[in-house]
């Protein structure tokens, strides 16, 4: 039983760890304009609101040009240069 409490106890955390480690997801709707055979499509919500994304290996689902589409997405910094 002595060695069940860490165990138990480490598990907890770490399945804690993982909640809170989770990417915020947001949301974009719009209609498919541009599909782009290496990865990339653009959506339009408005007149003057389009959008482009990337897709890799993970996405789930295939845009055509035409369809009502909501992209959800994170937002991942790929690089950061501090400016003095």
């Amino acid at each position: 039983m002595r060695r069940l409490i860490p165990v138990l106890i480490l598990a907890f955390l770490a399945a804690v760890s993982v909640t809170f480690a989770a990417a915020k997801t947001y949301q974009f709707t719009g209609t498919v304009k541009t599909v782009d055979g290496g990865g990339t499509f653009s959506v339009q919500k408005s007149a003057s609101e389009t959008w482009t994304f990337s897709t890799d290996s993970g996405t789930k689902g295939t845009p055509k040009i035409g369809d009502k589409v909501t992209v959800t997405y994170t937002m991942v910094a790929t690089s950061i240069d501090v400016k003095k």
